[in-house]
């Protein structure tokens, strides 16, 4: 009883290591290189083939697909990434992630003492994330990773030195018969998503193949059952997001689900080829085969779909319909907890996209009240102005979402960088919604003058148009830099623009008091200085989100 006590707890100890050690290297990777990696998955989706290379090529990096497929979702999520991308991206991961196998196959079982190995690798990684003025943390964190890896399977190994004797009853499950292959599969499946990583999973399927633990067939099963287990991440990350999101995550699954029973329908042909790649007996190189088959079947599999990406996409469209609240024009933005833990800097990507809307909206607005300025028609006025309302409305629950949103983002293991740039971005979409407000009052505004009649001279409302567009140009100005860093030109093209607008705004309200005093029409006058304060003040919000901007990191 003892014994079998020690080895339950020897082997969650080791695969604690394993997986902490996974785990770390590849936060490590991504505090080192992650903005560089997200830019780069921005950037590289032109085509179905650049796009299966970006996810091959990060998840190599970052090793791990289910960080990739997150990160995916999360882009989608955001608009930055379109569903087609997101599926040449998605392809990629999935062969990305085999580079694990190869990793464990060639290092980890070549009568090298792992723990001897490990422990310097681990201490190497200790001392640059301990020697801060160095600021190479993220690349010590990575290095400690890697030793933690190879000191789990070195543990794993040595405990799964098993007798086979003991283990008779997995005979049975080696025998190549469709009911083995099936429980094989659901072994992999569950062990998968048990670690939530496929990575972990495959390295624990050839450390125990390598020690004749398993057999070929049923190490080959559990391979594909693993590549099922590993959409986990995606589905969970997708929850709560928005209808393109959950159509990434559905192809993720529906991907690998179908990747799988193709494999399990040519299973016996696709061992016999991966014999042939690798020459000598299978038991004597039960690591190389279990790689390649890993490999092979990944390649297999996209080159089998990636010339139907545009069908697939169709398809997931179809299948999966947007909710009543996004067909409604209601704004919706949850904090996915587990995108969000897993992925700092694509959470704030999000927010950043979510932002550049909410300025989309502040343009909008202000280009309904130049429709009312230009014409006065009272039919025309009440159309414009119940459309600025919907806008006004809806950038209400931007406003408080987004905020919501970014507080939750403070709370996320960010650098200080990052946390300087959210505390700004709140400022920001402060000042967007009070630009909001004042479009909104202007539009009132005008919308009571033709209610009630008022009278304006030609010439007051001529001497507006300059005065809007300069407010016009300010508004335009921050919406083609919202998210950007504004260098000291912008900054103080920016402080020009603010000083214009006040001495504009100066002269025509001692221009409306000198009417006043010649006996003008007091609502009237009184109703064209409110014009000109609220316009003002949507020249002041636009100082203040330029001045923020100046700010960022």
């Amino acid at each position: 009883m003892n014994s079998v006590l020690n080895i339950c707890f020897e082997l969650l100890g080791s695969l604690g290591i394993l997986l902490y050690g996974m785990k770390i290297m590849s936060d490590g990777v991504q505090k080192c290189a992650g903005e560089r990696l997200q830019h780069t998955l921005k950037l590289m989706t032109g085509n179905r083939i650049v796009s299966v290379l970006t996810g091959i090529f990060i998840t190599m990096i970052i090793q791990s697909s289910g960080a990739t497929t997150v990160m995916v979702v999360t882009f989608v999520n955001a608009g930055l990434l379109t569903l087609v991308q997101a599926i040449g991206v998605i392809f990629g991961a999935n062969i990305g992630t085999t580079i694990t196998a190869w990793i464990v196959a060639l290092f980890a079982f070549n009568n090298v003492n792992m723990d001897a190995f490990a422990i310097p690798i681990f201490g190497i990684g200790f001392f640059l994330t301990f020697i801060k003025r160095w600021h190479k943390e993220g690349l010590g964190q990575a290095i400690m990773g890697f030793g933690l890896l190879f000191m789990g399977l070195g543990r794993l190994s040595s405990l799964f030195a098993i007798d086979p004797s003991h283990i008779q009853f997995l005979e049975k499950l080696n025998d190549g018969s469709f009911m083995a292959i099936g429980c094989g599969v659901l072994i992999g499946v569950i062990i998968t998503v048990i670690l939530h990583s496929s990575s972990a999973s495959t390295a624990i399927i050839i450390t125990m193949a390598t020690n004749r633990v398993l057999g070929w067939n049923l190490s080959a099963a559990m391979i594909l059952g693993s590549n099922i287990g590993s959409t986990v991440d995606s589905v969970m990350a997708a929850i709560g997001t928005k209808v393109n999101a959950r159509r990434a995550a559905s192809i993720h699954v529906m991907f690998n689900v179908f990747g799988t029973l193709l494999a399990l329908l040519f299973f016996t042909p696709l061992l016999r080829f991966v014999d042939f790649l690798i020459p000598g007996m299978v038991e004597d190189n039960m690591k190389y085969h279990v790689a390649m088959l890993h490999t092979v079947f990944n390649l297999s599999v996209t080159a089998v779909c990636i010339p139907f990406i545009r069908q697939i996409a169709m398809l997931t469209e179809r299948l999966i319909k947007p909710t009543v609240t996004e067909q409604n024009e209601t704004y919706h933005l949850d904090f996915a907890e587990f995108m969000g833990k897993g992925n700092a800097s694509a959470s704030i990507i999000r927010a950043e996209k979510e932002i550049a809307a909410m300025t989309d909206k502040v343009v909008d607005l202000f280009d309904l009240i130049q429709l009312e300025l230009d014409n006065r028609d009272k039919k025309s006025i009440v159309v414009h102005a119940e459309k600025a309302e919907k806008i006004e409305s809806y950038v209400d629950q931007m406003h408080e979402q987004i905020i919501k949103y970014l507080l939750k983002c403070e709370q996320l293991p960010i650098t200080s960088t990052q946390l300087h740039n959210v505390s700004l971005m709140l400022q920001i979409v402060d000042e967007l919604e009070n630009m909001t407000d004042d479009c909104y009052s202007v539009s009132n505004l005008l919308k009571k003058s033709v209610d009630k009649k008022m009278v304006f001279l030609q010439e007051d409302l001529d001497r507006l148009i300059p005065y809007v567009e300069l407010a016009r140009q300010f508004v335009t100005f921050i919406h083609v830099n919202i998210n950007k860093h504004l260098d000291e030109s912008k900054a103080q093209f920016a402080r020009e623009l603010e000083e214009q607008i006040d001495l504009f705004r100066k002269n025509l309200k001692k221009i409306a008091r000198k009417r006043l005093e010649s006996g003008a029409d007091v609502k009237s006058e009184l109703l064209y200085i409110d014009l000109v304060r609220h316009i003002e003040k949507i020249g002041d919000c636009a100082f203040s989100i330029s001045e923020a901007l100046s700010l960022t990191k």
